[in-house]
């Protein structure tokens, strides 16, 4: 699949639900209403429409959420996606997590054909963790990176860069995932869906001052080490681990971009940023055949813009987009 600006489109996040465990203050708001069941696609029609993205050249598949390890049965689906890696059709199969049931599920991740997990982690205080996600425990997260650490999966520390909460914190963090054998990736705060009382302009940190501030005691080194993300990485060279940076706000990452997101609705999103979208739920289950879901892949990349337009509406603080990043697929 190749994209109007001549792009290959090799990469599929998907998002098995929009439902977490957590309620993080940059990402929800603390009174959430979540999907009805009828809307969701079934476990098989994740496998089908995942399937059919195969087929069609793409090869890393990445399941996200809200957080994809609440989803009752969800290993069933990990199972059926890890035989595309036994037959060569794909690449990878990974996972973005809150690390919360990780310790569950690490060694079964593992024997499905998962070589390495995202876990969100913004705080290594156990209160303010509490507090940045209103209702997770930090201890229960900290086994979950154990048990995947047993199980021999590579893990990434996703970060977001939180002015006034965590910004004191990211010197620690370079340094005990140094310590852990972790990558770590930070990110800038992304303008997505209503917090409630939170206000994102407050929260905002770009990433170009935390790197000037990290690099008052670490040496960095550019590096063109790529994952198909928009992480840009340098090496850290005191500690020999990736550090990452994702700056949607303050830079562009959309030149490379070989991705599009599928909705937990059997919604197709060809870029983050941008609100066109299309229905893959329908003609999937209007058709035993496969040929209407892939004409809809086709015709949907053929769609994808050129990049996309975060900004934080600084004069009436809102939102660049109403979905929220838990629906979208992190």
């Amino acid at each position: 699949m190749i994209d109007p600006f001549g792009r290959h489109i090799s990469y599929l996040r998907v998002s098995v639900t929009d439902r977490c465990d957590f309620r993080c203050v940059y990402c929800m708001a603390e009174e959430m209403s979540f999907l009805p069941k009828r809307e969701v696609l079934t476990l098989e029609e994740l496998d089908r429409v995942c399937s059919a993205f195969v087929r069609l050249g793409v090869k890393k598949l990445r399941l996200t959420g809200g957080e994809p390890l609440v989803r009752r049965d969800i290993m069933t689906l990990f199972r059926s996606l890890g035989r595309q890696l036994e037959s060569g059709a794909l690449d990878e199969l990974t996972l973005t997590t809150n690390g919360s049931q990780l310790a569950r599920y690490a060694g079964e991740l593992r024997d499905c054909g998962v070589r390495r997990v995202n876990v969100s982690l913004d705080t290594l205080d156990p209160a303010k963790f509490t507090e940045i996600t209103r209702r997770g425990r930090l201890d229960q997260v900290l086994a979950g990176l154990d048990a995947a650490k047993r199980a021999g999966l590579a893990v990434k520390i996703n970060t977001v860069a939180l002015r006034g909460i965590n910004e004191d914190e990211l010197d620690t963090l370079v340094a005990w995932c140094g310590d852990q054998g972790f990558d770590l990736v930070l990110i800038e705060v992304m303008p997505m869906g209503d917090i409630g009382g939170e206000n994102r302009l407050e929260q905002y940190l770009p990433l170009s001052l935390v790197r000037a501030r990290l690099q008052r005691r670490w040496t960095f080194d550019d590096s063109d080490y790529r994952t198909g993300g928009p992480a840009r990485y340098a090496t850290v060279r005191e500690t020999g681990r990736r550090l990452g940076f994702i700056t949607p706000l303050t830079h562009n990452f959309c030149e490379s971009c070989n991705r599009v997101r599928l909705t937990c609705t059997g919604t197709l999103y060809m870029c983050l940023g941008q609100e066109d979208a299309a229905d893959l739920r329908a003609p999937m289950r209007q058709s035993e055949s496969d040929e209407p879901l892939e004409r809809a892949i086709r015709e949907a990349i053929d769609r994808k813009p050129k990049g996309h337009d975060f900004v934080i509406d600084r004069r009436h603080q809102r939102p660049a987009l109403a979905r929220h990043m838990s629906v979208t697929g992190g």
